[in-house]
């Protein structure tokens, strides 16, 4: 194994880290991305992008799809519930069990702004669709995605990014993505140890990996909460770094996503920075194949 650049539960104490890996990994010569200069600014900034309503044609199949994948997955280990009930909260691998979702994450106007991103070929690590129903949808705590998939799945370095589509109306009263810009450019190395088969728990509420209470007041020391919102359609691409997370839903609307992580051919995991052992293959794929354009 390499040496850690990250180091997480380590049973120390929490601390925050200065980035060491690019935002951006395109080509500064290379203009023929579908991203301007102004799009790859703000990414680079503030670590996320909005495409309002890019796709509404295809939110309709996509929410029949899910539906299905609901009764097909009963039962498995893909369909994970609410902390304290069995409310449907995520469904993993959605790309693996439907023909719908694996081709919308290969979308001509999707996969070409990833690649462009990360500067290369990518794979899907994971793919899964959150679900909070109204009124009983649960909080998601502040986390970065990369501490997980650096500790407990052994991905190196910064060079992974999640795309998502909104698959109803995502409102400030029904638990939207909150983020903060500019996070991304710090790394929160959290307290504490990964115990074996921490995902079993940490799906349904994750505690291990969510920076303290005064770590977070230093964050947001100077900078701000902003929540994504937005219509059926509406695409998002979040750098693997942000932190984010989200509230309860307190409304009587529904909040469905659909997202994808995508990584790097050149930051295949390696063994696990800080677990025994790696989490199952639906949640860090072991097909490191480079997706391609869906015709």
């Amino acid at each position: 194994m390499t040496d850690d650049m990250y180091p997480s539960r380590v049973g120390g104490r929490e601390q925050i880290i200065p980035r060491k890996d690019p935002v951006i990994y395109a080509d500064p010569a290379d203009n023929h991305g579908p991203l301007n200069s102004t799009q790859l600014s703000l990414y680079r900034d503030n670590g996320y992008l909005i495409f309002p309503e890019i796709l509404p044609q295809l939110v309709e199949p996509l929410r029949e799809e899910t539906q299905q994948l609901r009764e097909k997955l009963a039962g498995r280990e893909e369909l994970v519930c609410e902390p304290h009930d069995n409310t449907l909260r995520t469904i993993f691998n959605p790309c693996g069990f439907s023909d719908a979702f694996d081709r919308f994450f290969r979308h001509p106007e999707v996969l070409p702004i990833v690649q462009q991103l990360l500067g290369s070929d990518v794979y899907r690590m994971q793919s899964r669709i959150n679900n909070k129903p109204a009124f009983h949808g649960r909080s998601f705590a502040w986390h970065s995605d990369f501490e997980t998939w650096h500790v407990e799945d052994g991905m190196p370095r910064m060079r992974a990014l999640t795309a998502w589509i909104m698959l109803n109306e995502n409102h400030h009263h029904n638990g939207p993505l909150y983020v903060i810009p500019g996070s991304h450019k710090l790394y929160i190395s959290c307290s504490g140890e990964t115990a074996e088969d921490n995902y079993k728990s940490s799906l349904r509420e994750q505690k291990l990996g969510v920076p303290q209470a005064d770590t977070m007041r230093e964050v947001l020391r100077d900078r701000d909460i902003h929540a994504i919102t937005g219509k059926p359609g509406t695409l998002v691409i979040h750098e693997c770094n942000l932190l984010h997370g989200s509230p309860d839903n307190i409304s009587g609307d529904a909040r469905q996503v659909a997202m994808c992580v995508y990584n790097s051919v050149h930051n295949r995991p390696q063994a696990p920075f800080g677990a025994p052992r790696p989490r199952p293959a639906f949640l860090s794929s072991r097909d490191h194949s480079p997706v391609t354009v869906a015709a």
